[in-house]
């Protein structure tokens, strides 16, 4: 799916979302939210040239599949902790919004201490060498 028809889908969702709020707000908030996980749905399924790109290019370097892992999941964090965040705000639950932020970066934290690891036993090989 290309930017336009996404634009075009984001800019109807939010004119309906708008429409809606006066009448129903609950009905708004749905509307707003299947438009962003439509919107979703469309960019993960042409996001597939992109990672076999990046995985080409891992493969290329030595480094290790874990690595290539880490990252994906890492990118799959960060794509839904923003948009559930949003969706919080769009709700008026901006105190909510901030929690899920954060839930998604301690999750980044979590899966991330693998590398760290690696690193500080590269680090302290390196210095005690």
């Amino acid at each position: 799916m290309n930017i336009v028809a996404i634009a075009g889908i984001a800019i109807i969702a939010a004119i309906l979302a708008v429409m809606m709020k006066k009448y129903h707000q609950e009905y708004s908030i749905i509307i707003s939210i299947a438009a962003g996980v439509f919107i979703l749905v469309a960019i993960f399924a042409d996001i597939g040239p992109a990672i076999s790109q990046i995985n080409t290019l891992l493969s290329a370097t030595g480094l290790s599949a874990e690595y290539a892992s880490i990252l994906f999941k890492a990118l799959g964090i960060c794509f839904l902790t923003q948009f559930a965040a949003d969706s919080c705000r769009d709700a008026g639950e901006s105190a909510l919004a901030s929690k899920v932020e954060l839930a998604g970066k301690i999750g980044i934290v979590i899966l991330s201490l693998p590398l760290f690891e690696s690193i500080a036993s590269t680090a302290v090989g390196l210095i005690g060498s």
